[in-house]
């Protein structure tokens, strides 16, 4: 499967610059299987709660059906993350997967919400880690923080997730997350993380890039740098069922011992 990351500065407050940025960005990728975009693609994501609370949309409003004839045009499937409001009117963190032919196959909530931040403007996701098929490929969901709680990526690992996506707001002074926790996680789990960053800043926010995407040998099988990229990766089946046989991390747990990581 091939997978395209697309790297971009944030255009906040501006949902109908974001679909037609998608839209050309799609078009470009056209070839991949799967295009991934950063978290909060569709405001920004440094916005503030009453902006949040303003642009949310439910998981099948408009953007859903206009990213879903953007997908079907193109040709490929699409992750990208939004400010989702329910119907209790809470207001979620959100990654939404439509597939090519422009059908809704999953969303998913932010867990782990990073400070202030994110407190201010969300409610946490509740356990919710689904995992679904593309492309005869089983795919997982983190979202930026989610990644750095390594139990997040082993529960989707034994879960059957080949590949885990992480639409991501990282910046400075956080860059070892891009450097370094991307390609662990890909290593200690045997499986591809894809992690799709912004550029440039919002507000006094200047994000890292260094979006890439880590095999489970740990190598790197695409990565950008610090400026607006689209790049694209080709996941390699038989390179994860030789690093799983020589690297036995999921086989060779001992669950047994491992109780008091879920004691507060």
């Amino acid at each position: 499967m091939r997978v395209a990351l697309y790297q971009c500065p944030p255009l906040p407050l501006d949902p109908a610059a974001n679909l037609q940025r998608l839209h050309q960005v799609a078009m470009e990728a056209k070839g991949a299987d799967l295009l991934v975009l950063p978290e909060m693609f569709m405001t920004g994501y440094n916005i503030g709660a009453e902006a949040v609370s303003t642009l949310a949309e439910v998981y099948n409003g408009e953007w859903a059906q206009q990213i879903g004839r953007i997908a079907k045009a193109a040709g490929l499937a699409i992750v990208y993350g939004y400010p989702e409001r329910t119907a209790d009117g809470q207001i979620y963190n959100a990654v939404q997967l439509i597939d090519a032919s422009g059908e809704r196959l999953c969303n998913y909530r932010k867990t782990h919400l990073f400070g202030d931040l994110d407190r201010s403007m969300f409610s946490p996701g509740e356990g919710d880690f689904p995992v679904v098929e593309l492309n005869g490929w089983k795919l997982g969901f983190l979202i930026c923080y989610d990644l750095e709680f390594p139990e997040n990526a082993r529960r989707l690992a034994l879960a059957g997730a080949e590949l885990i996506l992480v639409p991501t707001a990282n910046m400075i002074p956080f860059d070892f997350v891009a450097d370094v926790t991307v390609r662990s996680r890909a290593f200690e789990n045997q499986c591809y993380v894809a992690y799709a960053n912004y550029c440039g800043h919002e507000g006094e926010i200047h994000y890292c890039g260094q979006s890439s995407i880590a095999a489970p040998d740990g190598s790197r099988i695409a990565q950008a740098g610090l400026d607006e990229a689209l790049i694209v990766g080709e996941l390699d089946r038989q390179l994860m069922v030789d690093s799983r046989a020589a690297n036995r991390y999921l086989s060779d747990r001992r669950p047994e011992l491992y109780g008091a990581l879920n004691k507060r």
